[in-house]
């Protein structure tokens, strides 16, 4: 009979307890809080950085704009809306005198719904 019992115990005990499946779940749980978490990092990135590409775009585009006129820039700030793939971006141009009266610093700021996205500065001159 020793051996029947042995058996029976053996046979009760071939499945997982609650508390391991239990612990293996919650595992798999952080496990994936992980991965989405990792996957929400890559698209706001991804995001970004099309965004701040339409920035530059936008940047350039006013600083060539500025080259074109031959001219030297006059000082003061202007804030010049730039449409870009169903997006509008603001360009915020800053021209300041520098310590040569000849040359003028331009700032060109992009923002994007209030915020910064990047910023191309140079020198210009008289043509």
């Amino acid at each position: 009979m020793s051996g029947v019992s042995g058996k029976q115990r053996a046979a009760g005990h071939t499945g997982f307890t609650l508390i391991e499946v239990l612990v293996a779940l919650s595992i798999v749980a952080v496990a994936l809080l992980a991965g989405l978490k990792a996957t929400g990092s890559l698209s706001q990135n991804a995001e970004r950085q099309g965004v701040s590409m339409l920035g530059q775009i936008c940047a350039e585009n006013e600083l060539i704009r500025l080259r074109l006129l031959r001219q030297l820039p006059d000082t003061g700030n202007a804030q010049i809306e730039c449409p870009q793939v169903g997006r509008l971006l603001v360009v915020d141009l800053s021209v300041r005198p520098t310590p040569n009266p000849n040359f003028r610093r331009v700032d060109a700021r992009v923002l994007d719904h209030g915020q910064y996205v990047l910023q191309l500065s140079t020198v210009m001159g008289r043509n």
